[in-house]
């Protein structure tokens, strides 16, 4: 006999065996009564007893004591299914032996040729509730590791997006908490080896670990980096990345610290020798200065004896003498400067000459126009209209100025030419006359006074590191900076002069009567 059309090739039989072999407890109860009809293999071995032994059993003799579980709720949960053709709930049965069984039990109607009954399917879900008891127990354990530890911990996936953070990581790197993480390199710059690395070339190197700092810089302060290791973790579904960190920005900035101090050692040194290498210079170039201007003396000398004996012609006389007195300008220049390295390098303490600043820029233009003209530099002067009267060293101020110029002029050389712009400006500040030097160059790389010695491949070495000593050492500053426009600004601020300063024609106090600055 066949029971169902869409299948005729399973019997009866068929179906009665497929129940009996099935691991799903099934239990058959009377939909009046309640009382039990039948219990597959599945079911009598679950909870011990045979068939014949469960049919007069109750929902108190084979049912947990709990209250939740007691009889009359139970019969409801079964009437609940033969009204409704269906119900589930979570059933606690106690086997034959004593042990409660939590089951997820689905009881529904069905038509019998008897009349109505109700069948319950159930199965133990003992292991399932203990694994999830565990993995709520696991999950509340990394919940609070990541809120409490100290440990800067991240994982990051293979595209380089920040899927975990413990609490003290969202903290460092500065992220919003609460908020989607997104992409590490957001943050901050990944470091292997002493040098700076995309994400691809860091997740190459994590085979399947690999040491690496991150920096993170910081608006108002110095960057915080940490340090620590990039490990692959293979063995959790996607190719997933664990970045264990801590802070080590004191130690770097303890090691930044110990190689300025090494340098500015080194600096100190090389100082203290081009101050004895200068004393020496200046004290061996006033004789041979002073022989020159005596020679050049003798041929103005002896070319004007010879125009008036008319051995030689006026005009040759006139352009001899006009090249004697360019060469004689320049020699008296070199004394001077001779003169102001010598004091400045023996003592340079206090400054008692009063200059305004607008004759030390005047002084220098000549100079300035000679290197710009030939590399197509426009020289732009914006001078203050009233004296910006300071205290300082005429000389060497304006071999400050040159110095920024010609470094400027330099560096504008390679530029295109409608950026080839200088532009020297003087103004009054707080209690300060300023000087700036803009250009239209590339821009600074880095802070050029925290270096000594220059890099350019043409240069002396020396011209900022002299420059910054003399006009800190006239108790004024000097900085330089990028232009929002592009290119660069160098410039220094000295002390302005008080009302009661005089200025003689030469630039110096009309009370330093022996000319020595003290």
């Amino acid at each position: 006999m066949h029971v169902d059309p869409q299948a005729p090739e399973i019997t009866m039989n068929d179906f009665v065996a497929m129940m009996r072999a099935t691991k799903l407890c099934v239990l058959l109860h009377d939909a009046d009564t309640k009382s039990i009809l039948w219990a597959n293999p599945a079911a009598c071995e679950m909870l011990g007893w045979s068939v014949t032994e469960l049919r007069p059993l109750k929902a108190n003799h084979m049912s947990s004591s709990a209250q939740q579980y007691d009889r009359v709720i139970g019969r409801a949960w079964l009437q609940e299914a033969a009204d409704k053709g269906a119900s589930r709930m979570e059933w606690h049965y106690r086997s034959r032996s004593g042990r409660v069984i939590p089951t997820d039990a689905v009881a529904a109607r069905v038509e019998l040729d008897r009349g109505t009954a109700v069948m319950v399917q159930f199965r133990d879900i003992e292991r399932e509730q203990q694994i999830e008891r565990e993995l709520r127990l696991t999950t509340s354990y990394v919940d609070a590791l990541g809120r409490h530890t100290s440990t800067i911990a991240l994982m990051v996936d293979a595209a380089g997006t920040l899927r975990f953070a413990t609490d003290t990581a969202v903290s460092r790197i500065g992220a919003v908490p609460n908020e989607p993480l997104g992409a590490l390199s957001t943050y901050g710059r990944l470091w292997l080896g002493g040098r700076s690395v995309t994400w691809e070339e860091a997740l190459a190197r994590a085979t399947p670990s690999t040491a690496i700092q991150l920096e993170i810089p910081q608006d108002d302060s110095s960057p915080v980096w940490l340090e620590g290791t990039l490990e692959s973790v293979q063995d959790v579904g996607d190719h997933t990345l664990l970045m264990i960190l801590h802070d080590v920005s004191d130690r770097v900035e303890d090691e930044v610290h110990r190689e300025r101090e090494l340098h500015r050692e080194n600096y100190l040194a090389r100082y203290n020798a081009m101050g004895d290498m200068a004393m020496a210079i200046a004290h061996e170039l006033g004789q041979p200065l002073a022989a020159a201007g005596n020679f050049l003396a003798g041929v103005r000398t002896r070319s004007r004896s010879l125009a008036d004996a008319g051995e030689l012609p006026t005009e040759t006389a006139s352009q001899l003498s006009f090249g004697i007195d360019r060469a004689v300008r320049q020699i008296e220049r070199a004394s001077t400067i001779v003169d102001a390295v010598r004091e400045f390098v023996g003592h340079l303490e206090r400054v008692d000459q009063v200059v305004d600043l607008n004759d030390v820029l005047d002084q220098c233009l000549h100079f300035v126009g000679l290197r710009a003209v030939p590399n197509g530099v426009t020289v732009a002067v914006h001078r203050h209209p009233e004296p910006v009267v300071v205290r300082c060293e005429r000389v060497l101020t304006g071999q400050v100025l040159l110095n920024f110029c010609i470094n400027a002029i330099d560096e504008m050389s390679s530029c295109d030419a409608e950026h080839r712009r200088l532009t020297i400006t003087i103004r009054p500040g707080d209690g300060v006359g300023v000087l700036t030097v803009d250009d239209q160059g590339r821009g600074l790389q880095h802070d050029p006074f925290e270096e000594s010695f220059t890099s350019k491949a043409q240069g002396s070495g020396i011209g900022l590191a002299l420059s910054y000593r003399v006009i800190t050492r006239q108790h004024g500053r000097i900085w330089a900076e990028p232009r929002k426009e592009g290119g660069s600004r160098f410039g220094f601020a000295l002390p302005l002069a008080s009302d009661g300063d005089g200025t003689d024609s030469d630039g110096t106090d009309g009370d330093d009567r022996n000319g020595d600055g003290q």
